[in-house]
């Protein structure tokens, strides 16, 4: 049995102001990964969750999803997706029972059914039954379940997969998107990645009994105590951290019989636009303009020697645009006259999800003192609660305020 493996699209995603549907990043790698799949001939692809940026996706993004998964019905390929923090999970799925008949899988929300969606494909070994769990949090589980001693998110997956009637002597994948670690030991974040560290976390061995366990929400790609419990990362760099991760590309998973060993290959797919961060003093910089113009690419440049003039940030930009590359921040290191002052050019802050900016202000505000746990915990969760629960134009109701007031009580913060 070979599928392929992908997660966090984030179709719809703008960075630095740039968006990545307009400019044709996004439809360019759909095309070149559906030229993949024609070339590989999977027999399942599944995507981990955040297709979308946000719950409320702009109509190009809605279109684009709707291409991708068109294509690969039409090529009989059974697609199988779970919605991630980022997606609304009633949206993603609304369509669900319609598009079944193509052979294209949703999660459903599990207010609405705490039986997860499934789907069984067979090889010469027998049967793989795919599981799809979206994105859950601990106040979610303990109310679908009535159970009111669910108070973290280990034990809100493990009580949600303990009430799915598994065989798990057979062959069983699990598609899900949660903060997974081995022993509490997360790996380096990207600065386009939604959650403060530490908060959320669940132990690969929630996951024991399943053959492969196709992970989404950490950007890079990498397995969690066991291979086969692996992040697929995202398909391109969405932010200038995430250069520093391995190659991205979705996986190809062959899954052999019962205990025997999985084969994963990292499929290239190149990017449009190729995401580069260049250091170095003005001179230095220019030199390398003159000598190998940037084609393609987007740039952060980083001056080491100077301030940024008028003058050097023109010929920079305009450097970049004469060779189809954008200049998406412009930062300065000097500090001659300001003491460790950093100058920049940044849009960063567009890109920054509300928890992240309220640690930033919170630091600044505080003489560089950071918030503790407990504080950058709520504000996780308001975050996800946002981001999974209401309409952009709702008002937060009673129900979301007594989650928010459950998962304070849940982790013993004293408030007066």
């Amino acid at each position: 049995m070979k599928f392929l493996h992908l997660a966090d699209l984030h179709l719809g995603k703008s960075i630095y102001g740039t968006s990545l549907i307009d400019n044709g990043d996004q439809k360019v790698w759909v095309d070149r990964f559906l030229n993949k799949t024609l070339e590989l001939k999977p027999d399942a692809v599944v995507i981990a969750g955040d297709v979308y940026d946000r719950g409320l996706p702009p109509g190009r993004a809605a279109q684009l999803l709707s291409f991708l998964v068109t294509s690969l019905a039409d090529m009989d390929i059974p697609v199988l997706i779970t919605a991630g923090n980022h997606d609304s999970v009633y949206h993603l799925s609304c369509l669900g029972p319609l598009l079944q008949a193509r052979k294209v899988y949703i999660s459903g929300p599990l207010e609405q059914s705490t039986e997860l969606v499934r789907y069984t494909l067979e090889d010469e070994y027998g049967p793989v039954t795919f599981w799809l769990l979206p994105y859950v949090y601990p106040a979610m589980i303990a109310q679908v379940l009535e159970d009111e001693e669910i108070r973290d998110y280990d034990t809100a997956v493990s009580r949600i997969l303990a009430a799915q009637n598994v065989d798990f002597t057979q062959r069983n994948v699990l598609i899900a998107h949660q903060n997974v670690t081995a022993g509490g030991q997360e790996a380096e974040r990207g600065g386009s990645e939604s959650m403060v560290g530490g908060v959320g976390q669940v132990d690969y061995t929630v996951f024991d009994g399943f053959d492969y366990v196709a992970l989404g929400h950490i950007h890079s790609s990498y397995h969690v105590g066991r291979e086969g419990v692996r992040y697929a990362g995202t398909p391109m760099a969405y932010h200038f951290n995430e250069t520093k991760q391995p190659d991205k590309g979705p996986l190809l998973v062959t899954l052999p019989e019962k205990g025997g060993d999985l084969l994963i290959e990292r499929q290239d797919i190149e990017p449009l636009h190729r995401m580069r961060e260049i250091r170095g003093t003005y001179e230095e910089i220019r030199e390398a303009v003159l000598s190998h113009p940037w084609e393609n690419e987007y740039l952060k440049v980083i001056l080491t020697d100077q301030r940024i003039t008028p003058l050097i940030s023109d010929f920079i930009h305009e450097s970049a645009k004469a060779n189809g590359s954008i200049v998406m921040e412009l930062t300065s290191e000097f500090s001659a006259f300001t003491g460790d002052a950093v100058f920049s050019t940044t849009k960063d802050m567009h890109e920054k999800p509300v928890e992240q900016l309220f640690a930033d202000f919170y630091k600044e505000r505080n003489n560089g003192v950071e918030a503790d746990e407990r504080d950058l915990g709520l504000m996780a969760f308001v975050g996800e609660l946002t981001r999974n629960g209401a309409e952009a134009q709702d008002v937060p109701d009673e129900k979301d305020f007594r989650k928010i007031l459950d998962f304070v009580l849940g982790q013993g913060v004293d408030r007066k």
